[in-house]
């Protein structure tokens, strides 16, 4: 596997990015320590969360979850130099933490630092714009974060395509820092949002895409097929929207090839990811060891997939159409 550099960074980090939301949540530490002890150990590097995952997991979960099992997990192992670590601000907890305002970036940093029990975040993501807030000031916290040592690089997630670019003007000026990477939500029933604006921005800025909800919430992995499918997961519902005669005919498609290749439908859906422009590191979830499996063989699958099948898969995406059914 060759490693990928993160946009202007001297960050680097293997091309399958690990989703840590289920840490804490559909996870246990001892849990996860399994999954990250196995990502690391099929050769891969780069570990996302946020300071929000996982605030919905029950009545005990506060939010800080998942940043406080990785930092234990960091800890335990000695192997805080051989992980990329990211992780987010700005989502709403629910009791009145949430934004991109100085005061509260200074406050989520250092909480998430402590949590993490590290003394820098590698790459600080903004995880959502809702333009409330000057760019200025949000980036002017950013920057006092990267000058004390306490980041080093920032991202960009769930952000208006007009609010990135403003922001990538204010850092051409050299007063402020430059987002490094976008975390966008793209995968082969859900793209539009992506290739609008962001894919180019994110090209004229050579700005990394980590995509996330890579598998569609599962959907692509053919796991659910009919309606009486939703209740498999907790995410179920949430997937309910690609249940139509495009979104199984792509599944369909992935099947047939997991065959051709003999991989899964899973694999697939990731590696089609690998040929949109600036995609560096699909992200995904892991709940069980086959589940690492089938990250750690996408890189390899991507080496030998014949671009006429992403053509195929392609030409179905760019039909999708989504139920309007609640």
């Amino acid at each position: 596997m060759k490693s990928i550099q993160i946009g202007n960074s001297d960050l680097k980090v293997m091309p399958i990015n690990l989703g840590g939301n289920v840490f804490g949540w559909t996870l246990d530490q001892a849990a996860s320590f399994k999954i990250l002890d196995g990502f690391v150990d099929r050769g891969f590097n780069f570990i996302d969360t946020a300071d929000v995952y996982s605030v919905w997991g029950g009545p005990d979960n506060k939010g800080g979850e998942s940043e406080t099992i990785i930092g234990k997990w960091m800890k335990a192992r000695g192997n805080r130099d051989k992980v990329v670590i990211a992780t987010k601000v700005g989502w709403d907890f629910g009791d009145g933490r949430k934004g991109l305002k100085a005061d509260y970036i200074r406050k989520a940093a250092e909480d998430s630092l402590r949590r993490l029990q590290v003394d820098s975040i590698d790459l600080y993501y903004n995880h959502i714009d809702s333009g409330e807030v000057p760019l200025e000031e949000t980036l002017g916290a950013f920057g006092e974060l990267i000058q004390t040592g306490k980041v080093r690089y920032i991202a960009a997630s769930n952000v208006p395509a007009d609010r990135l670019k403003d922001s990538l003007k204010l850092a051409a000026t050299g007063s402020y820092p430059a987002y490094q990477a976008l975390q966008p939500h793209y995968n082969l029933v859900d793209k539009a949002g992506y290739n609008s604006e962001l894919q180019a921005i994110a090209k004229d800025n050579n700005l990394t895409v980590f995509p996330y909800w890579s598998l569609a919430g599962g959907f692509l992995t053919g796991k659910y097929r009919a309606a009486e499918d939703l209740g498999q997961s907790v995410r179920g519902q949430h997937v309910k929207k690609y249940l139509t005669p495009e979104g199984l005919a792509i599944v369909e498609l992935l099947q047939e090839l997991a065959g051709k290749y003999q991989t899964t439908p899973a694999a697939l859906a990731m590696a089609w990811l690998f040929f949109t422009p600036k995609v560096g590191a699909p992200l995904s979830s892991a709940t069980k060891e086959s589940h690492l499996d089938i990250l750690a063989s996408v890189p390899g699958l991507v080496a030998k997939i014949d671009p006429a099948d992403i053509d195929s898969l392609t030409a179905l995406s760019d039909k999708m159409v989504y139920s309007s059914e609640k």
